[in-house]
């Protein structure tokens, strides 16, 4: 039972990483952006769309074992890691649009 719990615990802490990772390539690119370095800002989009891919597979990972049956304890780490997971999520998209604004602006 502790190595369950321990893999959950790592499972959620890598979560926590890989969402990290993909708000801080986001954050890269807006920036990026904003100074007319739209190839530069894909790339760094590219990046963040790989890093939240692997958190989504860690997490579709423990939904498909929940629903095999497997008992999952889930405790505040794991809430805390789909809190950034969301955010990361939410960040990403946000980039994005900016990005594009920064694009049209350009263009003008």
């Amino acid at each position: 039972m502790a190595k369950k719990i321990l893999d959950v615990e790592m499972i959620a802490m890598t979560l926590i990483g890989y969402a990290g990772e993909t708000k801080s390539l986001a954050y890269q690119a807006m920036s990026v952006a904003k100074e007319g370095k739209f190839d530069e800002a894909e790339e760094l989009m590219r990046q963040a769309t790989e890093e939240m891919l692997k958190a989504h597979e860690l997490q579709t990972d423990l939904i498909v074992r929940e629903a095999g049956g497997e008992k999952l304890d889930v405790g505040l780490i794991m809430v805390h890691s789909q809190d950034h997971l969301m955010t990361a999520i939410l960040f990403k998209e946000l980039a994005k649009e900016f990005i594009d604004i920064y694009k049209r602006l350009a263009q003008k």
